[in-house]
């Protein structure tokens, strides 16, 4: 008896049928909600740890600054005793034709016998306040101390050109004059007295009013 061959049944793919989430206006409100709430979020976390480093630098910032002016009070206090003591060579210069005979002498100016040490004895430092302005301190602290700062190192300016102007009198060549050497003399003292002397207490004095601002403040 002869089999019938075995024929392979066709396999037959059901279609799945396809699934459509609905979903109501709620639904929708409340996912865009949280994509508003999760942008704030970010945006609030990125603002507070700018804001955390930018109160962070401001105070390493300023900090340096008061440790600067700690330094630059010391320095003009050093300052002012050695030019007390230089106004009085000159004084004593004033009064003494031998004296003057020695300061101008084979058209040479012998200031080391009125300041032995140069006519600036210490000089008075700016960087601290220079890289505080170059990140923008001044839009940044209390302006009560920033225009106490300001004050100071415009003061510290003035000081320091006293080098430029006493250096403008005996390096004339009617200063190696022996005519000359009284009005010289007058000249230096009165550049001494004007654009240093007379300011150094002022000066000292604003050192300490900012270094205790700047101390009850926590700098």
């Amino acid at each position: 008896m002869k089999k019938e061959p075995i024929i392979p049944k066709a396999t037959v793919h059901k279609e799945k049928p396809e699934v459509y989430v609905l979903r109501d206006w709620k639904e929708y409100l409340g996912e865009s909600f949280l994509i508003m709430f999760s942008v704030l979020l970010a945006l609030f976390l990125t603002e507070y740890i700018t804001k955390q480093h930018e109160k962070s630098e401001t105070h390493e910032l300023l900090k340096n600054v008061k440790e600067e002016l700690i330094k630059n009070k010391k320095a003009e206090q050093e300052q002012y005793a050695y030019q007390k003591m230089v106004l009085k060579n000159i004084d004593s210069a004033l009064k003494s034709k031998e004296f003057q005979h020695k300061i101008v002498n084979n058209d040479e100016f012998s200031l080391k016998l009125l300041a032995p040490d140069g006519v600036s004895y210490r000089d008075l430092s700016t960087v601290a306040w220079e890289v505080a302005k170059g990140h923008d301190i001044i839009s940044k602290a209390d302006f009560k101390l920033i225009s106490k700062l300001t004050g100071i190192y415009l003061d510290q300016a003035r000081i320091d050109k006293l080098e430029d102007k006493v250096a403008d009198i005996f390096l004339r060549y009617e200063s190696r004059r022996q005519e000359n050497i009284h009005v010289s003399l007058v000249l230096m003292r009165d550049n001494y007295k004007g654009w240093a002397f007379d300011r150094a207490p002022g000066l000292i004095a604003q050192y300490d009013e900012a270094i205790k601002l700047m101390e009850s403040e926590g700098y």
